[in-house]
């Protein structure tokens, strides 16, 4: 369920995303190679190149603008958290 496609356009984005510290995040997410393993999960995600390609088109923006506040972990195992 985690097919990510990054935009720099607020307007186009399904969700408007702040990057904070591992403490403050509503979603702490992981970063996977393999397009499979983001299968069934908010929180390990797989970035596409092509928008139509993606399930969730997302933003960065900055924290007062956000929709739900992210922080990128380093371990598969410490990922939690949905849209």
């Amino acid at each position: 369920m985690a097919n990510i496609y990054i935009t720099e356009k607020e307007y186009k984005a399904d969700i408007k995303v702040a990057e904070v510290k591992e403490y403050k995040a509503d979603l702490k997410y992981w970063v996977t190679d393999k397009k499979h393993k983001a299968r069934n999960s908010d929180c390990k995600w797989f970035i596409v190149s092509k928008e139509f390609q993606a399930d969730k088109k997302i933003c960065f923006v900055k924290e007062y603008k956000a929709d739900i506040k992210v922080a990128e972990v380093d371990r598969e195992h410490k990922a939690k958290g949905n849209f």
